[in-house]
């Protein structure tokens, strides 16, 4: 089969080639290139794959319906809102992800920014710098905070057991599965969450029920001395609400990682601009480990596949 590679998968070259080699051996072409956004560009490269192999660059159903003998896509991503899914399941076309890899990642920076923004490590940082003091900023601990988990899958999960371990009460919405209480999470309807919750985290995937879950009206049932955390999708969150509510003090503060749009960001992007507002450039997935991690799953993946096996199926 003809396998390619659209984006590199941030590992090694002598690990990738470890894998090109098997493949090679068992008689597949396996091709792949830096990525390039361009669609003209992506058609011709892929206009012979049986297998596409991509992370989270977009995938439009032109370039899909280009492939003429596309017979699988391999996403080496959790969420697969970048492809366009709907035109893969009218070709017929079978696609796995690779839920899991970045359980970790993305869940300890989510506790990263929560004792930041606790702590107003951006502030005294540039004070510190600057040859000041703390100057009256005097941070507050994550033990016996309250936090609200908006999706309790495996990554929400990992969040709920760091933040057991700080001394937390875990609460979280019930509005997508009907998971019962635990001795670990206590499920509320989404209103009451919010009004208990001193940090709300966002794990949950972009559908139709999540998008711009968080939107004016939900951040006004949060605390004032509330922060959120996005480590999840952009489009869960309304973004203009979100920075309205920061500029006019309605919650404390923000620790965004994921936009509605991939970064590079406009440099007048409103959350570039709010304040106590923490922002990385979608980073969570992103650790030496998860990547290899990543590259372990998708490799399985497609292996499981050429033998006839179709495993993590989206």
């Amino acid at each position: 089969m003809n396998i390619v590679l659209l984006e590199s998968l941030s590992i090694s070259d002598n690990v990738l080639q470890k894998y090109i080699k098997i493949l090679e051996k068992n008689g597949h072409n396996f091709t792949y290139y830096e990525r390039n956004d361009d669609v003209n560009l992506q058609k011709e490269r892929v206009k012979n794959a049986d297998v596409l192999m991509l992370a989270n660059m977009p995938l439009k159903g032109e370039v899909i319906r280009a492939c003429k003998n596309l017979k699988y896509i391999n996403i080496a991503f959790t969420g697969v809102d970048h492809v366009d899914v709907k035109t893969a399941r009218e070709m017929g076309i079978k696609l796995s992800n690779a839920s899991g890899y970045s359980n970790d990642s993305v869940a300890e920076l989510t506790i990263c920014m929560m004792l930041s923004l606790l702590r107003n490590i951006p502030q005294v940082d540039a004070r510190c710098r600057a040859g000041k003091t703390k100057d009256g900023l005097v941070g507050c601990e994550l033990k016996g905070k309250t936090v609200g988990i908006v999706g309790t899958g495996a990554i929400g999960m990992t969040v709920a057991k760091l933040c057991h371990a700080f001394g937390c009460k875990i609460v979280a919405y019930n509005g997508f599965s009907h998971k019962e209480n635990s001795d670990l999470i206590t499920y509320l309807p989404l209103k009451e969450m919010l009004e208990v919750s001193d940090i709300v985290t966002l794990h949950c995937p972009l559908t139709e029920k999540s998008k711009k879950l968080i939107n004016k009206e939900t951040l006004s049932f949060m605390k004032k001395s509330a922060v959120l955390i996005n480590a999840a999708r952009g489009g869960v969150v309304d973004t203009e609400a979100l920075a309205d509510s920061l500029n006019n003090g309605k919650i404390s503060g923000a620790g965004i990682d994921v936009f509605e749009t991939e970064p590079p960001l406009d440099i007048n992007h409103p959350l570039l601009k709010t304040p106590n507002t923490i922002v990385t450039p979608h980073i969570a997935f992103a650790t030496k480990e998860s990547m290899e991690k990543r590259a372990e799953i998708v490799f399985e993946n497609l292996n499981q596949f050429l033998a006839g096996n179709h495993i993590n199926k989206v």
